[in-house]
C-alpha cells in the first residue's frame, strides 16, 4: 500500500525543484496521489477493509488541499501538474 523509496526519489527527482526537495507541494501532491493509486488497488481486492478506506478519504481530502493551494499561487503551475498526474479537475 504504501511506496518504495526509490518510487519517492523518482518522484521528487520529477517534481521537485531538487533532488532533495520533498517537502513542497507539488512533490506531496505526486507522492500522495501515488498512494492513492495503491490504495484503491488494494481496496478492489479487500472491499470491507474499512479502515484502508477511511485513511484513502483522508488522503483524498488532504491532496485536495494542497491542490487549491497550488491553484491560489500560480494557476499555470496547477494547470501542469494536474495534466503530469493525470488527474481531473
Amino acid at each position: 500500500m504504501s511506496i518504495t523509496q526509490e518510487r519517492k526519489a523518482e518522484l521528487i527527482k520529477e517534481f521537485g525543484k531538487n533532488d532533495k526537495d520533498s517537502g513542497s507541494a507539488a512533490v506531496q501532491v505526486a507522492i500522495l496521489s501515488e498512494r492513492i493509486r495503491n490504495l484503491t488497488e488494494h481496496l478492489k481486492t479487500h472491499k470491507k477493509d474499512f479502515g484502508s478506506r477511511r485513511g484513502l478519504l483522508t488522503m483524498v481530502g488532504q491532496r485536495r488541499s494542497l491542490l487549491d493551494y497550488i491553484k491560489s499561487g500560480n494557476q499555470g503551475a496547477y494547470k501542469s501538474l494536474i495534466e503530469k498526474l493525470g488527474l481531473r479537475r
